[in-house]
């Protein structure tokens, strides 16, 4: 897959945030295009690495990046939401690392065939990550009630005008199917004031929505943290980069509950829950990329980078 190319975001910042170690085993949960695990395997000579996307031209792509390290790691096409599965089928019980970025990659954005950007008009609607899903941006727009929509642009896209979108593509699809970005985009223009189309394409933030729903995004995400964060062992550490407040929001809750030491009501004299306190959290503000990374990477603006070490 020559054709895929992706910059990691924060490259740096992650490898110094896992603090690789020779001789560790580390899981990359969103391979991409296989530019984070690269420099896993480049940071300690003796470090194993399991990786999973969803992505088959990722994979591909990542496969082909990563041959000069050869017989030291092994993918799966799989979502990282399986870890359970995927690392019995490896024989690991604890991870020294992981690494998880949830950011839609460049090859995915820029490929018109994927059906992925408002940019690209005469793209179809599609936006999987796995392309043998059966779910797509054309189903959720065309099949989804008038309430069903609004709920996804409300909730996972923080839209505001998520009722006169929905309300518009409900009028628009009954007159034939939306089939391509470039219909998406232009109803969703014309559902958005005039004054409130100032701040970057109006399209951005429902598109952001419909992806995430087409993917099932956030469906497992806070219990997936909590699992592969308990899967470290004693001073393994996590590094998530999210792309979008709801992500970040479901990290940070999963870090607070790992990091709380009792978890019982105030009003009890005495503990009861039996909580312990599990990682220490080494970000408390989360990192965000530097002036010349967003200069050179324009996607990277939007990211945070949280990290936490297993302490039990």
């Amino acid at each position: 897959m020559s054709g895929f190319s992706h910059l990691p975001v924060m490259p740096q910042e992650c490898i110094n945030g896992l603090d690789v170690k020779d001789g560790g085993v580390y899981f990359d949960g969103t391979l991409g295009g296989g530019g984070h695990s690269y420099r896993i395997l480049e940071a300690a000579p003796g470090c194993r690495l399991i990786a999973t996307d969803l992505d088959s031209d990722a994979i591909a792509a990542a496969k082909e990046k990563l041959k000069p390290f050869e017989g030291r790691f092994s993918i799966h096409k799989s979502n990282f939401k399986n870890f359970e599965n995927v690392l019995e089928e490896e024989g690991v019980s604890g991870l020294d690392g992981v690494i998880l970025d949830f950011g839609v990659s460049s090859y995915q954005i820029d490929c018109a065939e994927r059906g992925f950007s408002y940019m690209q008009p005469e793209a179809p609607l599609d936006m999987r990550m796995d392309k043998t899903s059966y779910l797509t941006a054309e189903a959720v727009v065309n099949d989804y009630t008038k309430q069903q929509l609004t709920k996804i642009l409300k909730e996972y896209g923080e839209e505001r005008f998520a009722p006169a979108i929905a309300d518009n593509i409900v009028k628009k699809r009954s007159e034939g199917r939306i089939t391509t970005c470039g219909e998406l985009a232009e109803i969703i223009e014309k559902s958005i004031p005039a004054k409130f189309r100032q701040n970057g394409p109006a399209a951005r933030k429902s598109f952001q929505a419909i992806r995430i729903e087409v993917n099932g995004e956030l469906n497992g995400l806070y219990e997936a943290v909590l699992g592969l964060t308990r899967r470290l062992k004693k001073g393994g550490r996590i590094a998530v980069l999210t792309f979008h407040s709801l992500e970040d929001r479901i990290v940070k809750q999963a870090f607070r509950f790992l990091e709380a030491d009792c978890i019982c009501p105030k009003e009890l004299p005495v503990c009861v829950c039996g909580k312990k306190q599990e990682i220490k959290i080494i970000t408390k503000k989360p990192i965000t990329a530097s002036p010349k990374e967003i200069t050179v990477n324009s996607r990277s603006r939007s990211a945070k980078l949280r990290i936490a070490e297993k302490i039990i």
